[in-house]
């Protein structure tokens, strides 16, 4: 059962009903004439015996590459060899702490995995045509890249979105892998750039207006 006003249930398919299908199909209400037409789909799934073997495996090859268990939910108590329950973009390390503006000290975010960035552009293809230069520049690092390896990112800023390009370098081998490099192309917007100051004090008052609200 889910908890939905329609009364919806988990329900199995063959491969060929998925594209034809959607989630409000299966209710209490339509179920019984489905299993009365075509029987029960589970019927005979103890007659299509799979081995784990393949995903232990897997899982064992990604334990040795340092990924880990995925955290467990809040509700359960921590795990042995759990990563930190935090997003990785909040986690901190005080390996090296950088004194701020009369504050304590700040500590640096630790990188997961090796980033170079290529490139920000107003444009997607812009940015795109940026990884390709990097590519031919660096044909023996671009040749180990994975699908996943690219990041493409859309970046929102305050009036307009604009294209960030990374490449994550887990799989190019140390001696290969390419340093960071200036930004090709380098066009971070300016969301000001061509705003009026009034119309930037309309902005900010009713920015602040919605803050207090």
């Amino acid at each position: 059962m889910r908890p939905k006003p329609d009364a919806r249930v988990s329900a199995p398919l063959h491969w060929d009903e998925i594209e034809g299908c959607a989630p409000e199909d299966f209710t209490l209400a339509t179920m019984p004439a489905r299993f009365a037409a075509i029987g029960d789909r589970h019927a005979d799934i103890d007659q299509h015996s799979c081995s784990l073997d393949r995903l232990l495996e897997l899982s064992a090859q990604q334990e040795r590459d340092g990924l880990g268990d995925a955290p467990w939910p809040p509700n359960y108590k921590k795990q042995a060899g759990e990563p930190p329950r935090v997003q990785p973009s909040k986690r901190r390390v005080p390996t090296s702490l950088r004194q701020g503006y009369g504050g304590p000290p700040k500590r640096e975010r630790r990188r997961k995995h090796p980033l170079v960035e290529i490139g920000r552009a107003s444009k997607k293809e812009d940015a795109l045509a940026g990884l390709e230069r990097w590519k031919a520049r660096h044909p023996d690092a671009a040749g180990h890249l994975q699908p996943a390896d690219l990041l493409v990112d859309a970046m929102r800023g305050r009036f307009k979105t604009w294209t960030r390009i990374r490449v994550n370098l887990q799989h190019v081998p140390e001696e290969l892998r390419p340093a960071q490099e200036a930004l090709d192309p380098d066009e971070t917007p300016n969301d000001w750039a061509n705003v009026s100051e009034a119309d930037r004090e309309a902005w900010r008052r009713s920015h602040r207006k919605a803050r207090s609200e």
